[in-house]
């Protein structure tokens, strides 16, 4: 009996702790983070859904290029002299722990220019259809809390499967405690 409560508890703990795991996206998918390939950052950036939670990766030449994070006001001006944090490693993991802008960009100088630079919005998690809306006219990028026009992802509907699933948990473990 003892059992089949703690491994209801376990199981209930597992399902939640899911809950709390974002989506992972590489920066640039497959091109990853450099000068080369011309990528568009911003363009790949507008296109995915960031949540709280998610995590963003850069993958590059270490060598060549390193991750600066910075302020809106350099971001606009590709000054990587006064950064907020700096990445270095090559293969960096980045978990997006608020809502609103993150800006980073290159900062050997020339590439924010050549345009190795992205600004990344985190909006709140919507549990709506996945569908995205059709705009008017393009929202405002000077709210943090307006959603990308043409933004398309899996990781909403992954994130309400993990909820579904916590709560199916969360129905057997309080249905196990009145049985016993």
């Amino acid at each position: 009996m003892a059992f089949a409560k703690n491994f209801v508890a376990f199981l209930l703990m597992t399902t939640l702790f899911g809950v709390s795991l974002g989506a992972v996206y590489e920066v640039g998918d497959s091109a990853g983070w450099s000068t080369m390939g011309n990528v568009d950052y911003n363009k790949w950036a507008s296109s995915k859904n960031f949540h709280v939670g998610d995590k963003i990766v850069f993958n590059y030449n270490n060598q060549f290029h390193n991750v600066k994070q910075v302020s809106h006001q350099d971001f606009q001006s590709c000054n990587a002299t006064s950064s907020i944090a700096v990445y270095t490693s090559g293969s960096d993991s980045i978990t997006l722990k608020s809502l609103g802008h993150y800006y980073f960009l290159c900062g050997v100088p020339g590439h924010c220019e050549a345009g190795q630079k992205v600004d990344i919005m985190v909006t709140p998690v919507s549990f709506r259809p996945s569908a995205s809306p059709n705009y008017a006219s393009s929202p405002s990028r000077s709210s943090p809390l307006t959603p990308p026009s043409h933004a398309t992802n899996t990781a909403p509907s992954h994130q309400c499967f993990q909820l579904s699933s916590a709560f199916v948990s969360l129905a057997i473990f309080i249905g196990a405690c009145f049985c016993y």
